[in-house]
Parts: structure tokens; C-alpha cells; sequence
């Protein structure tokens, strides 16, 4: 049975930083791409960075250049490093994971998700 915990979500000042964490097990992150998405009230599911089971990162436009996301095998964990937090990066942030296909659809395995709440 698969089963994904997020975890590292909390309340930071704009400017601040918060290092998210997508704890797996029933499945093998290294050999899976792993997607982290965020949803606000009121938005669009978005999908701001994933990581290829070669290790090939990629970025939303929106967190180009703040977000790194990284794996540990060892831990089957997944992190999402977040630096010059906006209040417009507030959301609720999921890891997802799969096949590249089925993360960028939105499908796959996916965990309950941690609050990000970023104050101005």
C-alpha cells in the first residue's frame, strides 16, 4: 500500500523559507517522478516543480530560481526547499507521484498535503 506524508508546512514571513518533505513508502521514489503541487482557495491546482527519476529537475516559472527540489533515496523522501517565500506562495502544497505522465495530469499517488502560509 502506498502511502505519502508531506510534512515541513507552517506560517513564515514573506521572505523567509521552509523546507517541505514528501515521506514515502509501498512505493520507490527514485524510480518514479515526484511532483509537488500547490492549491489556494479559490485557484487552480498548479504544479510548481517535479523531479525525474534520473534526478532532472523542473520548475513553475513562478518559483524558478527560489524553489529546489531534491531527493534521498536512502530516506525515500523527497524535499521541496522554498526561499523567498511570497504571500502569493501561500497554498496547500501535495506531492504527488507516478509516472511522468499520470504527475503532470494530476493523477498517480498522492499525499494529504501541509499548509504554507506566508504573511506579507
Amino acid at each position: 500500500q502506498v502511502h505519502l506524508v508531506e510534512s515541513g508546512g507552517g506560517l513564515v514571513q514573506a521572505g523567509g523559507s521552509l523546507r517541505l518533505s514528501c515521506a514515502a513508502s509501498g512505493v520507490m521514489l527514485r524510480i518514479n517522478t515526484v511532483g509537488w503541487y500547490r492549491q489556494a482557495p479559490g485557484k487552480q491546482r498548479e504544479l510548481v516543480a517535479g523531479i525525474t527519476s534520473v534526478g532532472s529537475p523542473n520548475y513553475a516559472d513562478s518559483v524558478k530560481g527560489r524553489f529546489t527540489i531534491s531527493r534521498d533515496n536512502a530516506k525515500n523522501t523527497v524535499y521541496l526547499q522554498m526561499n523567498g517565500l511570497k504571500p502569493e506562495d501561500t497554498a496547500v502544497y501535495y506531492c504527488a507521484v507516478g509516472p511522468p505522465s499520470t504527475v503532470v495530469s494530476g493523477k498517480g499517488y498522492w499525499g494529504q498535503g501541509t499548509q504554507v502560509t506566508v504573511s506579507s
